[in-house]
């Protein structure tokens, strides 16, 4: 064994050398921004013992991208072997800071991260900086303005930020020229934004989520305004927002994303590439403009079916995937000679509310099948708590509804989650069937949608959650599938039939 060997001696990446004992002017002793590791461990050494490593020689340059791509814990542990690296930690460009960072194993809630994170922060030298992720730590107004001031420089590209509470202002001043031509991704949330007309344009900006921010939406308009390479906007709880306006100037722009902006009554959309909308709520008015490029669509409220069918096929008339949740509805969806020609995909949520009528008529929704003559692909989710008068039982006959036939030459699978056996599902049912000339593949599942069974994998409960209704009303279900629907499946159409879990639904003794 050689003499360096003997003295527990490492060879760096620049060819220096530093020692694995953990001693007396070692570099991760020297330095401060590395002494958070002593809280959690290094786990470098067992007391008494030397460990030895070999690392080959390379070019700094390539040691300090391999240290780029190290997570914040790992690039701050191998800072304490190496003086080039620690160099290169001082340069660290990816800096995340949230409770996972320092306990990879569980988050550790109510630990207070301020100090370590201080620490960090002033050794950094603030160069070479692109993502910076700051979430879950509260700390004074002080030592988060000087946070920011080391990082936030040019050529950051990710800035990800979520303060202790909305009266926190993110400090617009910050974006500077530099940083107005460098940030692609916007993240703010539980602060006040107030961007002015002064800020100048976000160049390179092509994403922006506002997440419990106090904004209005003539702040937003003038960012948006600003930002003409945006290609996504995604707003959450932010509720200074009233009317929504996206200029025709935003030519990339293609994904909207609203959830809960309870006071918002507008959306107007010039831009006129807009793919994917995703709404929570219903706004008393939206306009898309010619909406030509719209082919996603998501919606969830109370009577979005009802106000799905009656208005979007004017307002987005090129619509291929609609998804539709809503926790209240009138009692059937209107038949109307407006159609979807283009869509293809339609999911349909109904979710057991405390205001959603159980005499609402399933059977309905064929408003939707015969004015989608491309649709490929249904989903439908149902509460399973069907009326009394509603129910239907296998041990007696059934007088079904018929429509004028229309066969649907392109519907090839069907799902229905929740299937009961009220009447007006049946009929739905015995609809599709006879109609779907293509169809292939038919699920009717007793279980409701959200459903977590005992055979998932990762179900740690190791039971169906929630058990939901009792066996005698999913047995009913099953009575009637057998008795009107099997046998009107065509042989080439597989019927999956996803019975209750024996184990969790007993029958009552």
């Amino acid at each position: 064994m050689s003499q360096r060997e003997r003295d527990g001696q490492i060879l760096a990446p620049n060819g220096s050398i530093a020692s694995a004992k953990k001693r007396k002017g070692s570099p991760c002793q020297q330095d401060g921004d590395s002494s958070f590791l002593k809280q959690n461990g290094d786990g470098d050494s067992q007391a008494g013992e030397t460990m030895i490593f070999s690392i080959p020689h390379l070019p700094e340059d390539i040691w300090h991208h391999i240290h780029s791509l190290m997570p914040l814990r790992d690039a701050a542990r191998v800072a304490c072997l190496s003086r080039a690296f620690l160099h290169s930690w001082r340069c660290y460009p990816n800096l995340t800071f949230n409770e996972y960072v320092f306990s990879p194993e569980a988050p550790i809630y109510g630990r207070d991260l301020s100090n370590a994170i201080d620490c960090i922060m002033r050794n950094h030298l603030g160069i070479g900086v692109k993502v910076l992720k700051l979430q879950s730590c509260y700390t004074s107004s002080r030592k988060l303005n000087r946070w920011l001031r080391v990082a936030i420089k040019p050529g950051i590209e990710e800035l990800n930020l979520w303060l202790s509470r909305k009266e926190s202002e993110f400090p617009c001043s910050l974006l500077s020229d530099g940083v107005r031509n460098s940030i692609r991704f916007l993240e703010l949330g539980l602060c006040t934004f107030r961007p002015t007309a002064e800020l100048g344009p976000l160049r390179c900006l092509t994403s922006l989520h506002l997440s419990l921010v106090r904004i209005t939406g003539d702040e937003l308009e003038c960012l948006l305004s600003n930002s003409l390479a945006l290609e996504k906007l995604d707003l959450s709880q932010c509720n200074g927002i009233i009317c929504l306006r996206i200029p025709c100037a935003l030519q990339r722009f293609i994904h909207l994303t609203i959830f809960m902006c309870v006071r918002l009554k507008l959306i107007e959309c010039k831009a006129p590439n807009l793919v994917n909308l995703e709404f929570s709520g219903k706004p008393a008015e939206l306009s898309l403009g010619e909406a030509l490029q719209m082919r996603n669509l998501s919606m969830y409220d109370s009577n979005v079916v009802c106000y799905a069918r009656t208005e979007l096929p004017s307002i987005v008339p090129n619509l291929e995937t609609l998804d539709l949740c809503s926790d209240d509805e009138v009692v059937k969806t209107p038949m109307l000679p407006t159609k979807f020609p283009c869509l293809k995909h339609l999911t349909i949520c109904l979710t057991p509310g405390g205001s959603f009528p159980w005499s609402y008529v399933y059977f309905s929704l064929v408003s939707f099948l015969d004015t989608s003559p491309s649709l490929e692909t249904l989903s439908l989710d149902v509460p399973t708590k069907p009326m009394k008068d509603e129910l239907v039982s296998g041990r007696h006959s059934l007088d079904l509804r018929q429509m004028a036939e229309d066969q649907h030459r392109y519907l090839k699978n069907v799902k229905i989650t929740g299937f009961s056996s009220a009447k007006s599902l049946i009929e739905l049912t015995c609809y599709i069937v006879k109609n779907a000339v293509s169809l292939e593949c038919l699920t009717l599942d007793t279980h409701y949608g959200s459903t977590t069974r005992c055979s998932d994998i990762g179900n740690e409960f190791k039971q169906c959650i929630p058990v939901g209704n009792s066996v005698r009303v999913k047995r009913r279900a099953l009575a009637a599938i057998r008795k009107f629907i099997e046998e009107k499946v065509p042989a080439g159409v597989k019927l999956t039939v996803v019975e209750p879990c024996l184990q969790c639904h007993k029958p009552r003794s």
